[in-house]
């Protein structure tokens, strides 16, 4: 069963671009796995990711997309819930092969809820002037990807 794409409110499409790029990261390690690339390496690419543009993407959900639905909500406290568990992965001690295939399970996970089931009832409860302030306060930027070490190619 094939599902059909989520029509998105332009207010949220800049938020999917960037889950596009975290299911990249999820596919860049999954691929560093099949050509048995150092953890280290494909650490150093995660942790640049985490730190450049999964921490900011977080945080700006937690403080202008989840607010429509309110604290209370269901699936707000699963992307929570995620968001916490994510990060306590990124912040291990130390990254093995576990870490970081973890990682790339929970992210594709998540990624699939939000855009899934999340995003879809943002939609059907937020006021155009919740749409708005949405658009305003997420000024989509260029992703630049860090092409120092293409371990993934």
């Amino acid at each position: 069963m094939k599902l059909k794409p989520q029509k998105r409110h332009k207010a949220l499409h800049s938020l999917s671009r960037e889950h596009h790029h975290g299911l990249l990261l999820s596919w860049k390690i999954r691929s560093g796995f099949s050509k048995n690339i150092a953890i280290s390496r494909i650490q150093t690419y995660a942790n640049w990711f985490f730190k450049t543009y999964l921490i900011p993407h977080f945080e700006l959900e937690e403080r202008y997309i989840f607010s429509v639905l309110g604290t209370d909500n269901e699936f707000v406290k699963k992307a929570l819930k995620d968001h916490q568990y994510i990060k306590f992965l990124f912040l291990e001690a130390e990254t093995t092969v576990e870490t970081l295939s973890k990682i790339e399970q929970e992210l594709v996970q998540h990624i699939r809820f939000e855009e899934r089931i999340l995003f879809p009832e943002i939609q059907k409860i937020a006021t155009e002037a919740q749409l708005l302030s949405i658009e305003k306060n997420h000024q989509s930027k260029d992703f630049i990807d860090n092409l120092e070490d293409e371990f993934w190619r």
